[in-house]
């Protein structure tokens, strides 16, 4: 395996990343969130319909290409002879946060958001525009050296990863339907971790999410007469409270488990109590059981405060996104420790411990049946991420996704997240025979 992917990535040097770091720019300064992502799919229909026409003019296949999938979802499909078939997938869609890094190409764009109505600022805070540069320069890696393989390749870029909803929505509107079934399906992340580096692990990888807006019901009224209302201000207060008793004092405490109120929503104004209050909550966990315990906890508590404050109605518990886990295939990752530890050598970290983040790529494999395998990559510039352990500073002094100032190094993030990709592929696509 060793072998296949030296000779697959012997030409690497002949690959031009001038063009892919302005590509990078490009797309960090122009984001769109999820269900718009326009601006990115477009781009890499073009840059694929470019390859055809440069890198594969000579070839005897050239990338098939399928837009509008689940949105704005995107598939490449490029054949080369009998082999396997092989699924790289990256995500497109930006958050809803105002950027700070003050980088040249930092975005200033403000979006209305589809799913509320509400204008917002946009930023790649997450590294989906790493991701979706990484997998377009290892098509046109791997589109230049089909020589030294065969198979099948697909590139899919996916939208609305960011709610929990593109891959199903790809899958649900017909995507194996108009590509090949993969054998596997690859993907990555790029991470607040020192950059060159590459790490991953067999089983559990992700944790799952499960995103709910609580509606509480009070008693509206004037400020000056408290005792004719019912305050959902301070009932949800309470709540806030009650739920954050669930991880230290109901969960076992050596399984993982986060339950965040992100958003509490209630009145306009200093002089009116509010009749509702609505809070926004996430849960990750990393089994099935410890998800069920902290739903089930949730729900007692906040249907107990609610009764305990007087309310006259139910509250609303509304289930508004799910994150499945994300657990990489066992043989998968065999191979794939095996060709990463020979390819990047002391940079590899075998052993990455499980993350309490959320993908939604597993599902692009668990609707058919087939494996999967996602790994990380670190996006920190060395000297700083090296200064910031001295000082044991990790966490004040190295952003993380979805902070607004978080701005991974562009080399050498983009050069390592490229070969990460080709040498996935190359692991699991046959073997050219002259």
């Amino acid at each position: 395996m060793a072998n296949q992917f030296t000779a697959g990535l012997a030409g690497y040097h002949h690959l031009d990343l001038g063009p892919y770091v302005t590509l990078y720019k490009d797309l960090h300064s122009n984001p769109d969130l999820s269900l718009q992502e326009k601006y990115a799919s477009e781009r890499a229909s073009s840059h694929l319909q470019q390859l055809n026409r440069s890198a594969l003019s000579d070839a005897a296949s050239h990338f098939s290409i399928h837009e509008r999938i689940g949105g704005h979802g995107l598939a490449g499909v490029l054949h080369n002879g009998a082999g396997p078939t092989v699924l790289l997938r990256a995500d497109m869609d930006a958050l809803p946060v105002e950027e700070k890094t003050g980088l040249a190409y930092a975005s200033t764009k403000r979006q209305v958001d589809v799913a509320d109505g509400i204008e917002k600022p946009v930023m790649h805070a997450c590294g989906h525009d790493v991701h979706v540069t990484c997998l377009l320069a290892a098509a046109e890696h791997l589109a230049q050296t089909l020589s030294t393989w065969s198979g099948t390749l697909i590139v899919l870029f996916q939208p609305n990863e960011e709610r929990a909803g593109g891959a199903k929505a790809m899958v649900d509107d017909g995507l194996y339907n108009k590509i090949p079934i993969p054998d596997v399906v690859l993907g990555q992340h790029v991470m607040p971790q020192r950059a060159g580096i590459v790490t991953v692990r067999s089983g559990t990888m992700m944790a799952a999410a499960d995103n709910f807006e609580i509606t509480l019901f009070g008693r509206g009224g004037h400020a000056s007469m408290p005792h004719q209302t019912i305050d959902p201000i301070v009932l949800a207060s309470n709540v806030v409270l009650r739920l954050q008793g669930i991880i230290s004092r109901e969960v076992d405490p050596i399984e993982p488990g986060v339950l965040t109120v992100g958003s509490l929503q209630a009145g306009q104004t200093e002089n009116i109590i509010a009749d509702r209050a609505i809070l926004k909550v996430n849960v990750r966990s990393q089994s099935e059981g410890t998800r069920e315990k902290i739903l089930k906890s949730m729900k007692r508590i906040v249907r107990a405060e609610c009764e305990a404050s007087g309310c006259t109605k139910e509250p609303l518990i509304k289930n508004t996104s799910r994150f499945p886990i994300t657990v990489n295939d066992t043989e998968v990752t065999r191979k794939l420790k095996e060709s990463f530890g020979a390819f990047f050598k002391e940079d590899f970290l075998p052993d990455q411990p499980a993350v309490n983040v959320s993908e939604d790529v597993s599902v692009l494999a668990s609707s058919i049946g087939k494996p999967c395998c996602f790994w990380l990559f670190g996006g920190v510039e060395e000297k700083k991420w090296d200064q910031a352990e001295k000082e044991g500073k990790l966490m004040e002094d190295i952003p993380s996704n979805h902070s607004p100032y978080f701005a991974p190094v562009i080399e050498p993030t983009l050069e390592v997240g490229i070969k990460a990709l080709c040498v996935g592929a190359l692991t699991f696509l046959g073997t050219k025979t002259s």
